[in-house]
């Protein structure tokens, strides 16, 4: 298959984190019932991926490389390394109270600039963590359409369809933050195109020194950064919006998509 076949066919499967995005656009900042399913629904879209998806692929291409015992010993390592880092960089990350925003405010109204606040770390961690995730995803998309058509459709749809979700999960939290959708949009949209990226690195640097055991690390380590997230910020950023049970549901229902749309492609 060409090469700019496989680069185009990488790019739409990323791209369409910009059609979940694009669901933000529908939505009322004020409906505060609707935020706290959609920050549930973020969370089990990241821990079903997580834990199923990419602790399963990190434990087989370790296992692959150094046998039963040790490879899940290292997708371990790799999973709580992932949780390890992200929870450096979310201590180094300034504090949720942004002074300039919040100033001068009490009340309600000082309350309300720190869930802006808060929602917006949650929405830009979030971003972070699926741009890393989709980098080794399009790496992995991109060599598969170099193979053949019918190795390489099968998983773009299947990518593309489980990306919607991601860029909901995005998308949501930056603009109840910002009410700006098209901040929400276009951030959701470049989460998805770490996908290119890691295609054109992949292509140009990466595919030399790639190896079932770095596959492994990089999937373990991103699968312990979503989690993280998805119990740090995410899931309390439903609870304060007083909405616990709702937000509960919505993480069942972002399991229960991201379980079948995984499924369709099995």
């Amino acid at each position: 298959m060409s090469v700019w076949i496989a680069f185009l066919l990488t790019a739409a499967a990323g791209l369409s984190t910009g059609i979940g995005g694009a669901i933000s656009l529908f939505t009322k900042s004020t409906n505060k019932k609707f935020l706290a399913v959609s920050l549930g629904f973020s969370a089990g879209v990241m821990i079903y991926v997580s834990m199923v998806e990419l602790f399963a692929s990190a434990q087989q291409y370790l296992t692959a490389e150094y046998g039963g015992k040790m490879g899940l010993l290292y997708a371990i390592l790799s999973f709580f390394g992932g949780i390890l880092l992200i929870a450096v960089i979310d201590k180094a990350i300034p504090e949720k109270d942004n002074p300039h925003e919040c100033v001068g405010l009490d009340g309600e109204a000082l309350d309300e600039c720190r869930r802006k606040n808060n929602l917006m770390r949650s929405g830009v961690l979030t971003a972070l963590a699926i741009a890393i995730h989709n980098f080794p995803e399009g790496l992995a998309t991109f060599v598969s359409a170099l193979q053949a058509y019918e190795v390489a459709i099968p998983i773009v749809v299947a990518i593309a369809i489980h990306n919607i979700p991601e860029g909901i999960s995005v998308a949501v939290p930056i603009y109840h933050a910002t009410k700006s959708k098209a901040k929400a949009f276009w951030l959701s949209l470049l989460s998805g195109m770490s996908e290119l990226l890691g295609a054109v690195i992949g292509y140009l640097i990466l595919m030399p020194f790639m190896s079932n055991a770095v596959y492994g690390i990089v999937f373990g380590i991103i699968a312990g950064i979503m989690v993280y997230i998805s119990l740090d910020e995410l899931l309390p950023s439903a609870g304060k919006y007083g909405e616990h049970h709702l937000g509960i549901y919505g993480l069942v229902a972002g399991m229960a998509l991201m379980a079948f749309s995984l499924w369709l492609f099995v």
